[in-house]
């Protein structure tokens, strides 16, 4: 799946990757190790405003080819463009719940609520908003970016879903994963024992002319260096070409698409 928005040039990738809510330690659910979503993407200013310009492709781990994997994203041209990431949290199905239904759920409102009056434009917002509004049982981690016409991306995440802001062949901007141990990020849950947007790493950064940006669950960056993503994306101009390839870098990568493979 691909989308152009604007005159700039945004890629963007997923694979599939899953989550579960936690307050604590002691509530936590860790998530199942699999292949998770990425988005990448590269950014040019058209006249004195920017915007981005998206290619899209989607990868769902082979066992949840039939529901389309568990994880969620939306891409909106509202303003300069706005991208978002939900990671379904895949500890669910053991209580017979469809770790998908709140991810996409998440995604479907906050696409709606991109213009709303009361989010301001404002990701951490945004988020609050879509995830009162989210009625499905389940839980997710999260990543918005909102970009504004004059070049700010404004960035707000819950859990380990990540985002890096590539110049010159270099990562010039980097979200920091929140865990409260390993394989158990922050997430946004339907249980009172999830996070909210209060929650939430809320980052700006000022883009330039020729910025790549990558957004992705945590299945991009556990598998695949930082290094191997710029150069990946330094061979490609073509942002949905780029996407696919990054995307096939990640599925090659680690345990689990090695077995993919076998």
């Amino acid at each position: 799946m691909a989308n152009s928005i604007y005159r700039a040039s945004m890629l963007q990738s997923y694979s599939q990757l899953l989550f579960q809510p936690c307050l604590s330690n002691k509530h936590c659910v860790p998530k199942k190790t699999n292949l998770l979503c990425f988005a990448s993407s590269q950014l040019n200013p058209a006249r004195s405003e920017v915007s981005f310009c998206t290619g899209t492709h989607l990868i769902p781990h082979p066992n949840k080819v039939e529901r389309g994997g568990e994880d969620a994203f939306f891409v909106s041209n509202f303003k300069g463009g706005v991208i978002a990431v939900a990671d379904g949290v895949s500890g669910w199905a053991e209580q017979n719940v469809d770790p998908s239904l709140f991810s996409k759920e998440l995604m479907a409102n906050a696409s709606s609520l991109v213009g709303d009056l009361e989010v301001n434009y404002d990701p951490q917002i945004l988020i609050r908003k879509a995830h009162a509004a989210t009625g499905s049982k389940g839980s997710a981690t999260a990543i918005v970016a909102m970009l504004e016409r004059n070049g700010t991306m404004k960035v707000a995440s819950v859990g380990d879903c990540g985002l890096r802001v590539i110049r010159k062949g270099q990562i010039i901007f980097s979200t920091t994963p929140q865990e409260h141990y390993f394989d158990c990020p922050y997430q946004l849950s339907s249980e009172l024992v999830g996070q909210t947007y209060l929650d939430a790493v809320v980052s700006s950064v000022e883009l330039v002319e020729g910025d790549t940006i990558v957004m992705g669950s945590d299945g991009l960056f556990d598998n695949v260096f930082d290094g191997e993503i710029v150069s990946t994306l330094a061979a490609y101009s073509d942002v949905v070409e780029a996407g696919f390839r990054c995307s096939f870098l990640e599925e090659i990568s680690g345990d689990e698409a090695n077995r993919w493979k076998a």
